[in-house]
């Protein structure tokens, strides 16, 4: 039996100079299941991403590895360096496959959905991060964030040009951004800090069913006040400013390796629904 991968449609151009297509996984020329290839532009290179992968008959028949491979070679041929799937948390199947075909888990997506507002500790003191402290803070969260990237199987060139792209998209009027929640954590006496901040994007989006989401960008606790339990305020502080604004729900990424800040969000209530994982091509 033979099985190939035809073009579904014609091929879509996408933002910033990305394309986009949709394929079936034909068996001896009868459809079986389909995919979607995307390359998109980051600093110079081009990402891939395999989307969309279902095989709808005769499962357990290899039909799953021939179409990311098949998928795989056409982000070669589109010039992508490297190739990224995104699995649904119940998809242990997909999963499985992704790990047999050399693709490494890198980062989990967890949500949660908000009810009641939490108390903060007392004996703390929340203050906004001032445009004249932003700059150096994003500078030092980003050789952060870089650091992580990399860690998790970027090069340096691809992790740089992730961080610097996110940045100027999320926040592009600074600390005046609409939307955004910049804020600390100190102390209530006035005593040194701060402990941690927090980077929130009140409606990053809307749900399938309307509903807005916000996302935490960033959560960062001060090297010497770790241990203390700052992460879990800062966390709660966030609840709070969602379920002011209105949205009832809160997501964030957090990398796969960090088994502190998963633990932490799943004792917060936070489940996964998605992981990312991925490889070089």
């Amino acid at each position: 039996m033979t099985t190939t991968l035809r073009p579904e449609g014609p091929e879509t151009p996408i933002a910033a100079g990305g394309r986009t297509r949709r394929w079936r996984i034909l068996a001896n020329g009868h459809p079986v299941g389909a995919l979607r290839t995307t390359a998109t532009p980051n600093g110079g290179q081009l990402w891939g991403e395999i989307s969309e992968l279902e095989v709808s008959e005769a499962r357990g028949r290899g039909r799953g590895t021939f179409g990311a491979l098949a998928a795989e070679e056409v982000l070669r041929s589109w010039g992508c360096v490297r190739v990224d799937v995104r699995i649904p948390e119940p998809a242990s199947i997909a999963r499985s496959l992704a790990a047999t075909l050399g693709y490494t888990e890198r980062m989990r997506t967890m949500s949660k959905r908000l009810t009641d507002a939490p108390a903060l500790p007392t004996g703390l003191a929340v203050r906004p991060i001032g445009a004249e402290a932003l700059s150096a803070w994003l500078d030092e969260g980003a050789e952060r964030f870089t650091r992580a990237l990399v860690a998790s199987g970027l090069t340096e060139a691809q992790a740089r040009a992730k961080v610097d792209g996110g940045r100027r998209h999320r926040l592009p009027e600074g600390a005046e951004a609409p939307g955004v929640v910049l804020s600390s954590l100190y102390g209530a006496d006035g005593g040194p800090g701060p402990y941690g901040s927090i980077w929130l994007a009140l409606h990053l989006r809307d749900l399938p069913d309307g509903e807005p989401l916000a996302w935490v960008m960033v959560v960062e606790v001060s090297p010497a006040h770790r241990g203390r339990g700052h992460g879990r305020t800062l966390m709660l502080l966030a609840e709070r400013e969602c379920l002011a604004a209105g949205v009832r729900n809160l997501g964030l990424n957090v990398f796969a390796d960090n088994a502190v800040a998963v633990r932490l969000y799943g004792s917060l209530g936070y489940r996964v629904t998605e992981r990312l994982y991925g490889k070089a091509l």
